[in-house]
Parts: structure tokens; sequence; C-alpha cells
């Protein structure tokens, strides 16, 4: 295919997002960067307008973005994708596949049922039963069921009075009424994005938290890159972790801890800079290839 029109779902103006649109358009000729929350389906026509273009006419649809944060409209945003692709657009990557990683408990089960190791995990709406893992854990870390960058999570401890322990998880449970928490594991001061394109593995940085804040390390949290060596071992459980989504582009968490290394997330929307100040890898290049390659 000559000079395809390839279009960014992203959010303009972010780094990652017109990061893929400067290298589409270097590429390419074309450059459309599209905001979800822009675009109208009329199902009488069809058309999937978003500033005036129908994006249904382009050739493919290259995601990095749907949504600023997680929720559950963020789904609701992956049907006009599916309706791209019902109209002959190459979506990457496509809803379906992206669908089992907006939801964290969709994603944690598939780790599960793959075999991944993660940090001990406990699920529920029974506040008796999240006390219980938190005295049992020591330390809990309770995530919402749809966050980007560990925002609204919390961590909780189970040293301080019952009655208190227990308002705390009340509190996180207004928001969340389905509890997700997983013990908090000690890491040595970092934790890993491991990046794949097409399957393949690209490498690996690192993330260092911020004043020993050892359960987040991201840089929304004041974190920072720095590069880092896997070795095989670790390649193999990031590859099998990335394996059942069969995404085009992910960012696989990894952690050491003494007990072996876990898997934290895959995630549907890895981006691109940590990759590049940590690793010195040109990801958005190597997914544009992959994309031309594929069309």
């Amino acid at each position: 295919m000559t000079n395809p029109r390839i279009g960014v779902v992203g959010i303009p103006g972010k780094w990652s997002t017109e990061v893929l649109a400067d290298a589409i358009e270097q590429r390419t000729g074309f450059r459309a960067v599209i905001d979800l929350q822009r675009v109208s389906l009329d199902l009488a026509s069809g058309r999937l307008e978003h500033d005036g273009r129908d994006i249904g006419e382009l050739d493919a649809l290259i995601v990095k973005k749907i949504s600023a944060e997680y929720s559950p409209a963020t789904l609701d945003r992956l049907e006009l994708l599916r309706m791209a692709e019902a109209r002959g657009v190459r979506v990457f990557s496509g809803p379906e596949k992206m669908r089992g990683l907006i939801n964290r408990l969709d994603g944690t089960l598939t780790l599960h049922q793959a075999g991944i190791p993660m940090p001990e995990t406990l699920v529920t709406e029974d506040l008796d039963s999240a006390c219980r893992a938190v005295q049992r854990y020591g330390e809990a870390v309770f995530k919402p069921l749809f966050s980007t960058k560990a925002r609204g999570m919390g961590v909780i401890s189970a040293d301080q009075p019952e009655e208190r322990l227990r308002a705390e998880v009340a509190a996180f449970q207004r928001d969340n009424p389905m509890l997700y928490l997983q013990r908090r594991v000690e890491l040595p001061g970092r934790d890993l994005g491991m990046v794949f394109v097409g399957g393949r593995y690209l490498g690996t940085y690192a993330r260092v938290p911020q004043d020993g804040a050892s359960w987040n390390t991201t840089i929304h949290s004041g974190g920072r890159y720095e590069a880092f060596t896997p070795d095989a071992s670790l390649i193999d459980l990031a590859t099998r972790a990335q394996a059942p989504f069969g995404l085009d582009f992910t960012t696989v968490d990894v952690a050491e801890t003494p007990d072996g290394p876990i898997v934290f997330e895959v995630s549907a929307f890895g981006g691109f800079r940590g990759a590049l100040e940590g690793a010195g890898i040109d990801a958005a290049g190597a997914y544009l290839d992959h994309v031309l390659s594929q069309l």
C-alpha cells in the first residue's frame, strides 16, 4: 500500500500521541490526530465523523490513547473503533483485544489463568473479607478497576486499630464497590517496563520511585526512567504475559522480588517516553514499522 492514510487515536498535544503522528507524517505525508471524545457515529449513514472527516475512509488507525483516564465509559469508545473496523479500517490494536485490559480485573484474570506470577490478590465486595485480607497481608495496595498511572490507588496498613482500618477500607469502597487489593510488594528500588511490538520483544526500561515510595514508581507520581538489561528469564516471563492479549503494542510491568519476578499488569496503551528515555528505543518508529508491514 503506497502512502496509506493512517490516523492516530489519542489525546491532542500529549507527547506520545504527537510523536507517533509526527512519525506517520514523516513516512506517509498524512497526519490526523483523532480524539474519540469528538467522534460522532451516524448509524443511518455509517459515518464516523471527527472534525469534518469521515474516519471510516482511512486505511488504518493506530490507537495510542482513547481516554485520559480509564472508566466504564472508556469501553463505549471502543465500540466506535469496532464500527471503524466494520467499515474496513485496520485498527492497531484491535478493540476486542484492548477490551480485556481496560478493566483491571479482566486483565488480572487472564494473567492468572495463563499461570503468570502476580502479587497476592483479593477481589470482593465484602468489607469484612477485605479487612481480613489487609490483616493477613500486613499492607495492601487498593486499586480501582479502572485507572492508569496509579491514579486512585492507596495503601492501607494493618498496623492500626481495627476500627480505623475498617473505616479506611469503607472509604475506598464508596468509590469502588468491587474491592481489588493486593499484598504490598517490597521492590528493589525499581520496577520494569518491558516493551513489545507485534509480540516481539524490543527492550526494557526501569522506573525508579521518588522518595522511596516503592509501591508506586509511576512518572505521574514523580518517578524517573533508567536503563535496565533483563536476563532471559525475565524476557520469557514478559513474553508469556503479553501473549494471551495479542496486542500490536504493549508494555508489560514486571517487578523483581525476593520470591522471584512478578507481573503487575499488561498495558493496552503503553507509552513511548519510557522506552526512549530509559532504553533508547524509538518505540513509535518501531510500532509504525509494524503497522506498515501489516498494511
